[in-house]
């Protein structure tokens, strides 16, 4: 199984959560790239990197999570999604903050600025457009009871029906991933 996940903000390919899936899932390949900063950058990117490796299924947490759902013609998972970045005033603030994983570019620092918020608005208006009764049968909303960062789940289970909440906060842990998302990513695959 060729599975992407893309990582939340702030954090790379590096992340827990991929460290955990690759442990978890040893025989099959997790594929786990740093997403640009810039997001009319990093939709694209993310694009390019799907049809280019045909995914079985992509997993997207928090930020991730907004751009998986984004990539249609795939099985996506969308654990947390911040489809609201823009708006996420405690998240999504100007200034230089620093990755809370090593980047592959040896990048330590990313400054977001006015114009990248905007930016984020602008996909955000955009990305619930042109969405198929095949999307909605392709996207799964994953939403932790205990979220304190981001709650989501109103406005996605408008757009997509297979939404579900589990015991569980915004970022994954491994009891989530063993009880939750990876039966499910076997249930989607199988």
């Amino acid at each position: 199984m060729k599975i992407i996940y893309f990582h939340g903000f702030g954090s790379s390919g590096a992340s827990g959560t991929v460290q955990m899936l690759r442990q978890l899932l040893p025989d099959d390949e997790v594929i786990a790239p740093d997403i640009p900063v810039e997001p009319l950058e990093a939709l694209p990117f993310l694009k390019e990197l799907c049809q280019k490796e045909q995914p079985d299924v992509i997993i997207g947490t928090s930020m991730g999570g907004m751009y998986a759902h984004q990539m249609h013609g795939f099985k996506r998972i969308c654990v947390n999604p911040a489809i609201n970045m823009s708006t996420m005033s405690k998240v999504l603030k100007t200034g230089e903050h620093k990755f809370f994983n090593g980047r592959k570019d040896g990048q330590k620092t990313f400054r977001i600025t006015r114009d990248i918020i905007q930016h984020h608005n602008q996909i955000e208006r955009q990305q619930f457009k042109d969405i198929t009764d095949e999307d909605k049968q392709n996207v799964w909303g994953l939403f932790g009871i205990h979220d304190t960062t981001c709650n989501t789940y109103g406005a996605f289970s408008k757009h997509y029906p297979q939404c579900q909440r589990f015991d569980g906060e915004h970022q994954l842990n491994e009891k989530v991933l063993k009880k939750v998302v990876i039966p499910l990513v076997k249930s989607i695959v199988s």
